[in-house]
């Protein structure tokens, strides 16, 4: 059995004038496995902090059961959850200092004092903070805030992390440095970890699995490489990294090879690059990456630059294709030229990078 289970999980608020209620998440199904970080990814009010908040007790579902290592939990307080939350704003006490912001509640389960320093200390190491007990939170960065909330919530000994969108005031540099350190501290405590985020590189750094949450449901449960290569639906293939999603028509089948119609050409795909089973005739949607377009003077399609950005590594595109439009990303280092505005340039696709989904 899996260690954490969510089952059938629904939650339902009032509407604020009392005449209906609003569904905030829709019969939401787990597994997540000991030692596992999961995150839960999506676009804001897709209900990934409120199943967070059910699993951590400040939230009762309406219906369905939260089961932590085979026993529900449903009624359970937070305090006896085993868990512990480390909070988006830090969540600090500003009067105490960081020792006794990380022992606090040790404190409240009246540890002898030798244990509370012993594992304090042991806390602050492991987030490297060591030697800055003393000061005051209003002494810190504000990465150093975070390691300090992190701490607080690692010297409980907690069966299940929590993680609330715990990097999301800090800036661009410190919150890569801070999920480096956030995947090696709970791959070395080997911690079941719960991690909220709407940031896409957040998820796919950090996660063994990621869950994509869409109005309320759940749209795709897989490791980062499969969410992004074989996305279960055009709104997750939207939603993670950048996409291209061409309008395609089934011609046929021959063996496990697939005819498919693009942009007036023919492609030949394998099964394996299908979402689900297709009729011929059927329509469907070609998802491309565009880092999966190459662009060389003998390519078989043909586009009119609409926009060129230069980016150092990569140079990006914008292509008019007729009534559609395909991002590129141009990675060779080698690059002979930059395609002005209006120029025709030839491509083609990367046969094996293109997925065919459902329209």
């Amino acid at each position: 059995m899996s260690y954490l289970v969510l089952e059938g999980i629904e939650k339902r608020f009032a509407a604020r004038d009392g005449s209906s209620e609003v569904v905030a998440v829709q019969n939401v199904n787990l597994q997540i496995e000991q030692g596992e970080l999961i995150t839960l990814l999506g676009p804001s009010g897709c209900g990934k902090t409120t199943t967070l908040r059910i699993v951590a007790g400040f939230e009762f579902p309406t219906s369905g059961d939260v089961i932590l290592a085979g026993r529900r939990i449903n009624e359970q307080p937070p305090n006896q959850r085993e868990m512990a939350m480390v909070f988006q704003s830090y969540a600090l006490f500003p009067h105490l200092s960081v020792f006794e912001n990380v022992a606090y509640g040790l404190r409240l389960r009246a540890l002898p004092e030798i244990q509370v320093r012993k594992r304090v200390l042991a806390a602050l190491e492991l987030v490297g903070l060591e030697g800055l007990e003393q000061r005051s939170p209003q002494q810190l960065s504000g990465g150093q805030q975070q390691r300090v909330a992190l701490a607080r919530a690692l010297v409980l000994e907690p069966k299940v992390l929590l993680m609330d969108e715990p990097l999301s005031n800090l800036d661009a540099k410190l919150r890569e440095q801070m999920r480096t350190e956030i995947r090696r501290i709970q791959q070395t405590l080997g911690i079941t970890t719960l991690y909220v985020t709407h940031d896409q590189a957040e998820a796919m750094t950090l996660a063994d699995r990621i869950v994509i949450m869409n109005q309320g449901r759940i749209e795709q449960v897989d490791r980062p490489i499969q969410i992004y290569q074989r996305p279960a639906s055009a709104f997750v293939a939207d939603f993670i990294g950048r996409s291209n999603l061409l309008p395609a028509r089934i011609l046929g089948r021959e063996g496990d090879r697939w005819q498919v119609q693009v942009l007036d050409q023919s492609l030949c795909l394998p099964t394996s690059a299908l979402a689900k089973p297709f009729q011929p005739g059927e329509t469907a949607q070609l998802l491309i990456r565009p880092e999966a377009v190459r662009l060389h003077p003998q390519g078989s399609l043909r586009g009119r630059v609409q926009r060129a950005v230069y980016l150092g590594p990569v140079v990006e595109y914008e292509l008019a294709l007729g009534p559609q439009s395909l991002t590129v990303v141009d990675t060779d280092p080698l690059r002979p030229q930059i395609y002005r505005p209006d120029a025709e340039v030839c491509f083609d696709f990367l046969p094996n990078c293109l997925y065919l989904l459902p329209t």
